[in-house]
């Protein structure tokens, strides 16, 4: 982590010495951000900034790829416009991005579930596509569960049982099916890498972008396909898997457990907030536990794969 404080005077400067025809544009903080934090520039832009993340690749990587992808999907994402580089005021990268208008999903709600399952399908087939032989390679995020079952025993560890319940049998049950599915066999595709619900906009109860892209690469798609319970209301799986149409059955196994390992991690985001830990989301607990409830309440059968 660098030592220099994030404010709007820095953000400011920054723009001033590089970018002086936007420095003058009305500047506030956005609520949220881990790796990057984020401040809203005037009506259309928004300066992505270096808070966590310790290396450049992630803000070089949506330099590089956001603008190739976004004129083919659906929902608007954020596109670089302008680069910001280190520099004695600002040790680490920045970036002016365009704004992505809606609610967080973490502060804001699905309320037509039908019509956010058929806009998060379209989505991600748009996206889902084979990507090119440069595309960023998988860091981790997009790891069959059998390859991530170190994670899995410690956020179900660190969530502690109180938390989980009486649930704990049918999570690990769910977990072995995912670990126990074939691994992914066709083409590499573009995957976001990184759904969640501080990571999709809602507006008018619905699904209206998706932001940070950070963890794009080329991989399975079961990784996205899991935010088929991360993102939607209860019930809604089924009619998004339907209108997504190419997932097999064993694609749908690994989505599910993923989708388990990425509520149990939200879930000791939550508690650590509640805590008051470095990177804690108090928001994100009853997101977690609530995405987790989705998942051990869904058949697999009723997906008809």
């Amino acid at each position: 982590m660098t030592d220099v404080e994030i404010t709007a005077g820095l953000v400011r400067e920054l723009l001033r010495d590089r970018y002086p025809d936007l420095a003058g544009l009305p500047l506030r903080e956005v609520e949220g951000g881990w790796g990057n934090q984020m401040w809203r520039l005037g009506d259309g832009l928004a300066v992505r900034i270096q808070r966590m993340d310790t290396g450049p690749g992630p803000q070089l990587k949506e330099r590089r790829w956001l603008p190739v992808l976004a004129p083919r999907l659906p929902l608007p994402i954020p596109v670089p416009v302008r680069d910001g580089a280190p520099s004695a005021r600002f040790p680490k990268m920045w970036t002016v991005m365009t704004w992505v208008p809606g609610l967080p999903l973490d502060r804001g709600e699905i309320t037509r579930g039908g019509h956010a399952a058929d806009t998060l399908a379209a989505f991600l087939r748009a996206l889902h596509v084979s990507a090119p032989v440069d595309a960023p390679v998988d860091e981790g995020r997009g790891a069959h569960p059998r390859d991530c079952t170190d994670g899995f025993e410690r956020f179900l560890g660190s969530v502690g049982a109180g938390a989980v319940g009486a649930d704990e049998a049918e999570v690990r049950a769910v977990w072995e099916d995912a670990v126990a599915a074939p691994a992914w066999e066709g083409p590499p595709v573009w995957v976001h890498g990184d759904l969640h619900p501080a990571n999709v906009v809602v507006a008018d109860g619905t699904l209206a972008g998706v932001v940070d892209f950070g963890d794009l690469f080329a991989g399975d798609p079961a990784v996205d396909l899991a935010a088929a319970w991360v993102l939607l209301p209860a019930g809604s799986a089924a009619r998004f898997f339907s209108a997504y149409g190419a997932a097999d059955g064993a694609t749908v196994r690994r989505a599910r457990g993923l989708a388990v390992l990425k509520s149990l991690f939200l879930m000791l985001m939550g508690r650590n907030g509640e805590l008051g830990l470095p990177g804690g989301k108090p928001a994100w607990g009853p997101a977690g536990r609530a995405a987790l409830d989705r998942v051990l309440g869904g058949d697999l059968r009723e997906f008809r794969v």
